[in-house]
């Protein structure tokens, strides 16, 4: 709960230590994957520290996301709490947009996620789902982070931006020309835009072989790219005007170039162009983290997995994967959920504090980086009993741990800007769980390590090595 209204001179900063000039407790930071629990144990839910030369207030727990998120957001910016790598990489886009230019973008985005163009999504995903699972079981062997990571790229690409998808979707083969040819496109795409996202998190060098350089050359290809697409869609959609047979691919671009809000405003081509990079930067590095850690899951809790399995035997036994039976399982919906909470992608996120504000006793000065902790709510034992289990019934309807504190389970964000792609990344994720416990086994590599890596999205140290094979019988 926010402190009663006081003046700012009479209460305290957070408790911590700011460190050595400068650089403060960076390396600690950057090297303990344990530094903000041991603080927080240490001095509270709110406490300060200093951050790569910024003095930075850590926000955990259910009530700190709450005020942060939601109550007390007009006191942070999202823009402003990011280094210079992202802003320069992803551009103006919404994931650095504030006030009502967001407000504006995301209800111009936001029927691109939702209802009929959601649905629409659905036969592609499954295809694209069968096509890699087909070559996973030739494989037999493989390194599931890898793969995932490569499986979410193509359905971004192709449901974002419109790309072919790299597969016969008759046979689910790659044997053709046409096929192989556009593989090797969305392949080429993924290698740019894995350059882009190294990035980020690194020193913005400009000169020489850097990985900022290969960053920001991969940011220009992309672009260079989304805008061809832009002009391909732009003809298609003229020439519906003298002829109305003419076909329109179902992809988000498309979406994007015919919606306009009650007043008639549309996303400019530039805005355009910047949202969907954003996109298939979201639309695939989070999706590949939980899918990841799901299956790793579900490997080491056979309990879990049988009764998973259960859920999906009990649809007929021949009958093809169907949007309608996508909404028919609660069992499923609780393990993604309990994924998202153990698993969190990313670990936080970072805020500029632009007002003065008081929380819990303390006051934080304007100026100050604000970080919440995802990880500090969901482990939080006032929240979840026994947060270090894998428990999907936590989440069942008669325990619904979420629902003792608002904002316990932030892995998709809270509250106004909660993840526009939410719905996109659980139906892509449902579609593959499904499609994986009915037909498939896979058991996970007794040597190897499974540390989990955060940077730049959680995942194992050692990329999940697996064994793969299809199931004996027909669930």
């Amino acid at each position: 709960m926010p402190a009663p209204k006081t003046a700012p001179s009479t209460l305290p900063l957070p408790p911590g230590r700011l460190g050595l000039p400068w650089i403060g407790e960076t390396l600690s930071f950057l090297r303990d994957p344990n530094f903000a629990t041991k603080r927080q144990a240490q001095y509270g839910s709110l406490f300060k520290s200093r951050i790569i030369g910024q003095p930075t207030v850590f926000f955990c727990g259910p009530e700190a996301n709450a005020f942060l998120l939601s109550s007390h957001a007009d006191c942070f910016s999202w823009r402003d709490g990011w280094p210079g790598t992202f802003q320069e990489l992803l551009g103006e886009s919404l994931f650095l947009q504030e006030g009502e230019t967001h407000l504006r973008n995301r209800r111009l985005l936001m029927p691109a996620f939702h209802g009929k163009a959601l649905a629409s999504y659905f036969s592609t995903m499954v295809a694209l789902s069968d096509s890699y699972l087909a070559r996973w079981e030739k494989k037999q062997q493989l390194t599931w982070f890898l793969e995932f990571k490569k499986f979410t790229f193509e359905v971004a690409s192709v449901l974002l931006v419109g790309s072919a998808p790299g597969h016969d979707e008759t046979d689910n083969t790659i044997g053709t020309a046409e096929s192989a040819e556009t593989e090797a496109q969305i392949a080429q795409l993924a290698s740019w835009f894995a350059d882009l996202t190294n990035g980020l998190f690194t020193l913005p060098i400009r000169w020489g072989p850097t990985t900022y350089r290969k960053a920001l050359r991969g940011r220009d290809r992309l672009l260079s790219y989304i805008e061809q697409e832009i002009t391909k869609r732009r003809q298609l959609l003229a020439r519906l005007q003298t002829d109305p047979t003419a076909a329109l691919p179902t992809d988000v671009l498309t979406l994007l170039l015919q919606t306009e809000d009650d007043e008639g405003n549309r996303l400019s081509e530039a805005e355009i162009k910047v949202q969907t990079l954003l996109m298939l930067f979201a639309g695939h590095e989070t999706t590949t983290s939980m899918l990841t850690s799901l299956v790793m899951s579900l490997a080491q809790n056979p309990d879990v997995l049988a009764k998973a399995r259960a859920e999906q035997q009990a649809f007929p036994a021949e009958s093809a994967l169907t949007f309608e039976q996508i909404q028919q399982m609660p069992y499923l919906d609780q393990i993604l959920k309990e994924v998202e909470r153990q698993y969190p992608p990313v670990g936080g996120g970072f805020r500029r504090v632009i007002k003065p504000f008081n929380f819990n006793g303390y006051h934080v000065p304007a100026g100050w980086l604000a970080l919440y902790r995802i990880d500090a709510a969901h482990k939080d034992e006032r929240c979840y009993t026994n947060p270090s289990d894998f428990d999907p019934d936590r989440f069942s309807p008669e325990r619904a741990e979420q629902k003792r504190y608002d904002y316990s389970l932030v892995g998709f964000g809270g509250g106004p800007r909660v993840c526009l792609g939410m719905a996109f990344a659980k139906l892509e994720m449902k579609i593959m769980a499904a499609q994986l416990l009915r037909r498939y086994h896979w058991q996970l590599d007794a040597d190897q390590d499974l540390t989990m890596n955060p940077v730049p999205s959680l995942r194992p140290a050692d990329g999940l090595k697996v064994r793969f094979s299809k199931l004996s019988f027909t669930a």
